[in-house]
């Protein structure tokens, strides 16, 4: 499989474990990811706050690449990015005056007919058995919350799973061995968009989401967003402070912890780099 693959702009800074497990994961599953040559960013968060006619032209800019380079799908990991992919995707298919006017704006002749996956959805989508073929090393013990966070599987115009109760990486996480609870935040917002704003919010944000995969029997969190990872990694001291409770859960993206399933070494997923540390955990399967 062939796909074009937009890395987003903190791929090589904050959430560069993400990237590089992402692509390590992919191609251990024999997914090809190709990047645009001249991609820019989404436009996530500023763009759209400020100018939707910007934000659009943008992410548009991107996929007009997508279709320069032949490829009929584009996927990003981050659900920022994802969303803003997919929601320029939708509209300008759907508004061939807006389409017109975007094109105008970045000189380049886009006709919307580019497929915005997440990467949760293209490994999701495999088949069971072929997924199942590639874990030589099962998450037996891990007991894992799995959190989409807000944007993953919302609006309903990019819907990739079910809004309020999405299974997609529950499903890809147990075909790896694990176990994932059943739990009440695995969609609630972490605050991502107020990280600089107004921390003071984020934290209790975050710490009603670690509490409740507390609660549930989680001994770690997975994600599919940067945004989501790095809130939920860096505050938990502060939140521990809150709630007069100590909480120290991992946080991994859900590719690092499928690289260690199909055994790859936990250095080539970047398990190391992490603010609560996570290797203690990934002792129990290596």
């Amino acid at each position: 499989m062939k796909i074009a693959y937009f890395p987003g702009c903190c791929y090589e800074t904050s959430a560069r474990e993400y990237d590089v497990s992402t692509r390590a994961v992919c191609r251990h599953l024999g997914i090809e990811l190709v990047e645009p040559p001249d991609w820019n960013c989404c436009g996530s968060t500023p763009a759209h706050s400020t100018d939707r006619l910007l934000a659009l032209a943008m992410a548009a800019r991107n996929l007009a690449q997508v279709e320069e380079m032949g490829l009929a799908e584009v996927t990003a990991s981050c659900a920022l990015c994802y969303q803003r992919l997919a929601l320029t995707q939708a509209e300008l298919a759907e508004n061939g005056e807006l389409l017109a006017e975007v094109n105008r704006l970045t000189g380049r002749p886009y006709r919307a007919t580019v497929k915005v996956r997440p990467v949760l959805d293209i490994i999701a989508g495999l088949g069971e058995e072929e997924f199942r073929s590639r874990v030589v090393r099962p998450l037996n013990g891990f007991k894992i919350a799995a959190y989409y966070g807000c944007l993953l599987v919302r609006p309903s115009k990019t819907k990739v799973d079910d809004p309020e109760n999405p299974q997609m990486m529950d499903r890809v996480l147990r075909l790896a061995g694990a176990e994932t609870v059943d739990w009440t935040h695995k969609t609630e917002c972490c605050g991502a968009s107020l990280a600089i704003s107004n921390e003071e919010v984020v934290v209790r944000m975050v710490a009603r989401i670690i509490k409740a995969a507390a609660l549930a029997g989680a001994d770690c969190i997975a994600t599919a967003c940067a945004m989501c990872h790095f809130n939920l990694d860096i505050r938990q001291e502060k939140v521990s402070r809150l709630l007069g409770k100590k909480y120290s859960l991992p946080v991994f993206y859900f590719t690092q912890l499928l690289g260690l399933a199909m055994g790859l070494n936990p250095k080539e997923v970047c398990v190391h780099t992490h603010f609560v540390d996570a290797r203690p955990l990934v002792k129990k399967i290596i």
